[in-house]
């Protein structure tokens, strides 16, 4: 009997342990069912904008497609091999890569500067820090058209104080040496409202000890800007590097409006010369190309970021 009841007993806990097993796997999988519904909309979202537009890229890119944009035959690598053997793109790849050394570095110490000299409890700050955050909230296409009134060759205002100054006006959006100068100022304007506003919640976030040590020990605002805030602020400084790197290859709306690529091609970023490739030429198969090997460069350079500045990135 002893024996009957204890293998009885053994069974028991066997099918109780089975039960909650399947108990718990029944839970979990109903956990996973409502997150996978909470999930679905954003996941539909993401792939009738995300990624079947990019497995439609790659598609187009080894294809070749007539003057209305049909896909005619298969190009294989054609269309990748011709496109370094074209002075165009090749121009584009300059451009933007001038593009992005004007406007990245000058954005960054620009909003770093304004940033560290706003950075008080003094009486008026609080104004400047609000005049300085404005641009963030200026699209593309009106701080366009605000800057090309400003650079008008004759009703410029840039022009007008020149011409108080004595010098000549400066033709900034027609002539081939200013026109990349000029997009790029805008450029570094339009951007300057995001870059002050993530610098300014950096540098509030180092420990007020910190500072205040430093100016009982004798430290100047310069030797404590290069030896305590900017080390602090390396992850900051880091992560506007990335973005404003990115934003730089991508940019398109301020060169379509100011200046359509010219004058002779000194304004024809990469994202430029795709539109004109794709969608006023309708050479879709190429200006696919074009954008996936925009999309490896940037993807490489992200890399190289991430693999080589971050090690000097001081994390708190």
């Amino acid at each position: 009997m002893n024996a009957e009841r204890v293998d009885l007993m053994s069974k028991l806990q066997i099918k109780r342990s089975t039960l909650r097993s399947r108990t718990l796997s029944l839970i979990q999988w109903r956990e996973h069912l409502t997150g996978y519904i909470f999930l679905a909309p954003s996941l539909l979202l993401f792939g009738v904008f995300l990624f079947y537009p990019l497995l439609k890229t790659i598609y187009l890119s080894f294809q070749t497609t007539d003057p209305t944009g049909k896909v005619v035959k298969f190009a294989g690598l054609a269309n990748y091999s011709e496109l370094f053997r074209t002075a165009e793109f090749m121009n584009s790849l300059k451009v933007t890569a001038l593009f992005s050394l004007y406007t990245v570095p000058a954005g960054i110490i620009l909003a770093l500067l304004l940033g560290v000299l706003t950075h008080s409890k003094a009486k008026g700050m609080k104004g400047f820090q609000f005049i300085f955050s404005l641009p963030i909230s200026i699209s593309v296409g009106t701080g366009a058209i605000i800057w090309m009134m400003l650079f008008h060759p004759s009703m410029g205002t840039l022009n007008y104080f020149l011409h108080l100054m004595g010098f000549h006006p400066i033709f900034w959006l027609s002539d081939p040496h200013w026109a990349l100068i000029s997009v790029s100022l805008m450029t570094v304007w339009m951007n300057l409202g995001f870059n002050y506003i993530v610098l300014l919640g950096g540098i509030k976030g180092i420990p007020d000890d910190i500072l205040d040590s430093a100016k009982i020990d004798g430290v100047g605002p310069i030797r404590q800007l290069f030896n305590i805030t900017i080390p602090l602020l390396s992850p900051t400084l880091f992560f506007l590097l990335i973005v404003s790197m990115i934003s730089s290859f991508q940019a398109f709306g301020q060169v379509n409006i100011m200046t359509s690529g010219g004058p002779m091609q000194r304004t024809n970023v990469v994202v430029f010369q795709v539109y004109q490739e794709a969608f006023v030429n309708f050479h879709f198969g190429s200006g696919s190309a074009q954008a996936l090997i925009l999309f490896a460069i940037i993807f490489v350079m992200t890399l190289i970021q991430f693999t080589v500045l971050e090690r000097k990135v001081h994390y708190q």
